[in-house]
């Protein structure tokens, strides 16, 4: 896999790409785009954040004593719909975010692994 690096420049083929390349440190994850170590690891930061917040506000939501969420004969009420779909909408996005940081940090580690082995002559 020919992965951008010092002097090792990856060059997109198709017509109407442009010269787009990667940069020292940053890694292709979805075909030509790049992000770099830092950013992949905030956007894992994001993903497993989200997780934590999005289904503890399902569950406070579920539990709601307040009598928004629920009417008097314990039917969910808009309120608990509208957000219902609120917090699956931003779930479902932190965990996609979250696998583009994971792929981002695992491709950075493949990186870093291959350069190592040609810098010390071992075959990859």
């Amino acid at each position: 896999m020919n992965l951008p690096g010092p002097g090792n420049h990856v060059q997109p083929s198709g017509a109407g790409l442009g010269a787009a390349r990667g940069l020292y440190g940053q890694w292709a994850i979805l075909g030509l785009m790049f992000i770099g170590r830092r950013v992949s690891w905030f956007l894992l930061a994001f993903g497993v954040w989200s997780w934590f917040i999005w289904i503890t506000f399902v569950k406070n939501l579920i539990n709601d004593g307040s009598g928004l969420a629920f009417d008097d004969a314990g039917d969910p009420t808009g309120y608990f719909w509208v957000h219902l779909l609120l917090a699956v909408t931003s779930f479902l996005l932190g965990t996609t975010i979250g696998l583009l940081g994971l792929k981002g940090v695992r491709a950075s580690r493949t990186a870093r692994t291959s350069r190592t082995a040609e810098t010390s002559g071992v075959a990859g």
